[in-house]
């Protein structure tokens, strides 16, 4: 516990030297973590191997572009971010300055996920240094070899009071989650974001929880079963399922079903090749009890495809399961694994009421010809992020927000709304002492009179490009006289 107080301690005792909140210091430190990414490649690319056996080009795709991509755009769009927003004025205030100032929170707490290691610690970190917070991260200690390095690595590159990093398990993380932060983003399952809420509940603090849940994919009979489903198995399989909008099941009317097995074996054998094990572009399993939860999924299911397991090296093979009950256990909860299931339904009408009959999922995805069903299956369903005619693609657009929505979540990231996330949006208003007479109809005592003019100052809609502001504030004048 006292370990964890000095390091927040400290963290607090750095933001308020004010040192993290000029704008130039916080492009340095976003320059010199994105000097870190480009020296450092090598040693992050062997970390995701050891704890995810990703090759390098997976690897560098998945997470080490990503985060040079939010570097370059921060960096960039930095300086309008964080200028004054002017606000639109009602008749009262048009002498006066209102805008929106944004100022950091204060220490912000990231807790990374092990699926990502690398790139869902450095994109809230993005976010919170391009806002002038303090940062404590947590990464992941199921990735220990990635959690280790962002341990080593950021010393050497960051202010080290500033951006402090903590290591450890759940032990270390339930000390850390008694501290008083200004913000927790968490990224995780939702038992675990439940805990982070209620511990963040006792000292008021806000928290965004980026979750997970099962990412439906309705398959329209009118579609290129052959596109979408190479579409599907990029993004079911890649990282070996353990992606948290990963397409989760399939719902497909019975008479293409087939077809979509088809499609997607001719898929895998064109990414994987026929021996899918020494494939170099497939990942394991992250540890054995993720192997066998994973694994018990399969139990009494129909396979249509794939279902080796190999538990020495954590290996279990795209695997696609058919003619699956809505009741069975690997409908029960978030896969997170190469195990995708497919659920007949007869019509878009019974997908969409799958759908809205479980809880709210991070993600939705939608394949037809026809567009005006895609839209329709937008405005009558909930997720955190939805795209049409492909899978996961919404998450490397900077300009849409990244968040859940019931429990796949609360809040978002991602460019330039990271930098709004761990902000906080000040209303400013400046007057003058000047033209007292103005503000009689708003001081005692109290009157019809003053109360007609305050309903023509606030409630009037004008064109001020006609009117020009001359009249406007001619108008104060006549009602300071009137009232007086």
């Amino acid at each position: 516990m006292e370990k964890m107080q000095q390091v927040v301690g400290r963290a607090r005792a750095a933001f308020r030297s004010g040192r993290s909140r000029p704008l130039e210091f916080r492009i340095q430190q976003l320059k010199a973590l994105e000097r870190m990414v480009q020296e450092k490649e090598k040693e992050i690319l062997a970390a995701l191997k050891a704890d995810l056996n990703k090759c390098g080009y997976n690897a560098y795709s998945h997470e080490i572009l990503g985060v040079l991509g939010e570097l370059a755009l921060t960096i960039e769009k930095l300086p309008s971010w964080a200028a004054p927003q002017p606000v639109k004025k009602n008749l009262l205030t048009l002498r006066d300055e209102a805008y929106i100032g944004y100022e950091p929170l204060g220490v912000v707490l990231v807790i990374g996920a092990w699926n990502y290691p690398f790139v869902l610690v450095m994109q809230p970190l993005i976010g919170a240094i391009a806002a002038g917070n303090a940062v404590v991260v947590k990464p992941s200690e199921v990735s220990e070899n990635t959690a280790r390095l962002v341990a080593e690595l950021l010393p050497q590159y960051l202010d080290k009071e500033l951006y402090p990093v903590v290591t450890g398990g759940v032990p270390e993380t339930t000390e850390l989650l008694t501290q008083r932060f200004d913000h927790i983003l968490y990224t995780g399952n939702t038992a675990v974001g439940k805990i982070v809420m209620a511990a963040a509940a006792k000292h008021l603090t806000p928290v965004t929880l980026e979750l997970g849940g099962k990412s439906p994919c309705y398959i329209d009979k009118d579609c290129d079963l052959a596109v979408a489903c190479r579409r599907i198995t990029w993004g079911k399989y890649m990282n070996c399922g353990q992606t948290c909008i990963a397409p989760d099941y399939i719902l497909c009317d019975p008479s293409i079903q087939s077809k979509v097995v088809e499609n997607i074996k001719a898929t895998l054998k064109e990414f994987y090749g026929e021996d899918v094990k020494s494939s170099p572009d497939y990942e394991r399993i992250v540890n054995q009890r993720h192997f066998k939860r994973v694994k018990s999924l399969l139990e009494g299911q129909k396979i249509a495809h794939g279902g080796e397991t190999d538990e020495a090296s954590c290996f279990i093979a795209p695997t696609i399961l058919t003619d699956v009950s809505p009741e069975s256990k690997v409908m029960e909860e978030e896969i997170f694994g190469p195990v995708l299931p497919i659920v007949p339904v007869k019509s878009v009408e019974e997908a969409i009421e799958f759908i809205n009959g479980r809880e709210k999922p991070l993600a939705l995805y939608v394949f037809s010809n026809n567009k005006q069903l895609i839209k329709r299956v937008i405005s009558e369903t909930s997720s955190g992020g939805v795209t049409g005619n492909d899978v996961i693609m919404h998450f490397f657009l900077s300009t849409l927000p990244f968040g859940g929505v019931g429990h796949s979540g609360m809040g978002a990231y991602h460019g330039k709304h990271s930098f709004e996330t761990f902000s906080h949006r000040r209303a400013c208003l400046i007057k003058d002492l000047k033209m007292e007479s103005t503000n009689k109809m708003r001081y005692p005592p109290g009157s019809q009179k003053k109360v007609d003019w305050a309903k023509f100052f606030l409630l009037k809609r004008f064109n001020k490009a006609r009117i020009g502001l001359f009249v406007l504030a001619l108008l104060g004048v006549v009602a300071a006289v009137m009232i007086k």
